[in-house]
């Protein structure tokens, strides 16, 4: 297999590279966390003046037609700078939803304003009580004589506050409750009887949880033909793992960079702290971190168009393994750092708590040996 980067590919890594190193530093970064929506919308139209926000969207709808493997060279580079625009919310999963499920018409009225810019998507799927499981969903739609009414709750919702439109999954309820079909729902952000609980995450940006009480949309807000949304919604989500993994490998690159720099100009007794061969060996085991990190990221986006059964143990496998390295990668930088690595005053800080959130995101390592195993089982059977 030939892993080599295309001409496009490597120029995509080298303006994604330098446009983050030049635009995030720590002094963005306190910004972004101070504004209320956690991020810069002048540096979000740049996004789409360099054709990033198209770059997974279909040519037919005003976009570059991109893949996994593009998405994640460019969340590599947002993880060395811990880029908290809300790009896997709105172009990672909103925007992804609105192609695998949305009807033609809802792709163009839709797909266009977010390569543009103009519109911010977020995904509203997790609940309480699913522990991670995709399928399980206790929110309800109820037909209604002029559309659909929303009852329900739902958690961590990536970046929903800034969200011009919330997709919302609900199951379709019928006079004797809810039936077996999943829905997806395009929830306008002031619909009445929508009430946002807008919070900080962990190492940048924004979340939130809704409450859904009697929300009353229009017919035509349900996404697609109203079949079964759960296979498309496990594609997203596995795609949007396959991301983050990527994202992941770029935070653990600068920590390791960072750290490997801090121990040569560190002197201990008279030595730099990388003359000590244990230091040396510790660093080299954050080195093959790294590296395994990546080729789990970059197995996980080569089968994001597989099918379903490997593509989603690829994306849980690289979910666990990635969620492994990085807390060994965090816990060596901070730790060699000293009780410096802690402090506001440095952004080993800030990289490490980006990835206590990543392992969190979708499920922890934990979870995903699990659900990998059961996949395993299931392609055994």
């Amino acid at each position: 297999m030939d892993l080599t980067l295309s001409d496009e590919q490597r120029l995509l890594r080298e303006s994604a590279d330098r446009f983050v190193a030049e635009t995030f530093d720590a002094e963005h970064r306190k910004k972004a966390a101070n504004d209320p929506l956690g991020f810069s919308p002048a540096i979000w139209k740049q996004f789409a003046e360099l054709g990033w926000l198209a770059l997974p969207i279909s040519e037919a709808h005003g976009g570059l037609g991109g893949g996994a493997i593009e998405i994640g060279i460019l969340m590599e580079a947002f993880g060395r700078g811990l880029v908290s625009e809300p790009y896997l919310a709105t172009i990672v999963l909103g925007a992804a939803l609105v192609a695998e499920c949305g009807t033609a018409a809802q792709q163009q009225a839709i797909l266009p304003d977010v390569a543009d810019g103009s519109l911010y998507l977020a995904f509203a799927h997790a609940e309480r009580a699913a522990r991670f499981d995709l399928a399980h969903v206790d929110t309800t739609a109820t037909k209604s004589a002029d559309g659909w009414r929303l009852n329900g709750s739902k958690t961590a919702v990536l970046d929903g506050a800034a969200a011009n439109r919330i997709i919302v999954s609900a199951r379709v309820a019928n006079a004797n409750g809810a039936s077996g079909r999943l829905c997806l729902f395009l929830v306008p952000a002031d619909a009445p009887g929508l009430t946002l609980h807008d919070y900080a995450r962990l190492g940048g940006g924004r979340g939130c949880n809704l409450d859904l009480k009697n929300v009353q949309i229009a017919a035509d807000a349900l996404l697609g033909d109203g079949g079964d949304a759960l296979p498309a919604i496990e594609v997203v989500v596995d795609r949007a793992m396959a991301a983050l993994g990527a994202e992941a490998v770029g935070i653990m690159q600068t920590l390791l960079d960072t750290t490997l720099e801090y121990t040569k100009i560190r002197k201990q007794f008279g030595r730099p702290l990388s003359a000590n061969q244990v230091i040396r060996h510790r660093l080299a085991d954050m080195a093959m971190q790294v590296d395994e990190a990546r080729s789990m990221a970059l197995r996980a986006a080569l089968m994001a168009d597989a099918e379903p059964v490997a593509r989603s143990r690829a994306a849980s496998g690289a979910k666990a393994k990635i969620g492994k390295c990085a807390r060994f990668v965090a816990e060596q930088s901070v730790q060699l750092h000293g009780a410096m690595g802690v402090t506001e005053e440095l952004d080993i800080g800030a990289y490490f708590k980006r990835l206590l959130a990543f392992d969190a995101l979708f499920g922890g390592s934990a979870h995903h040996y699990r659900r990998h195993a059961a996949l395993s089982g299931r392609a055994q059977a």
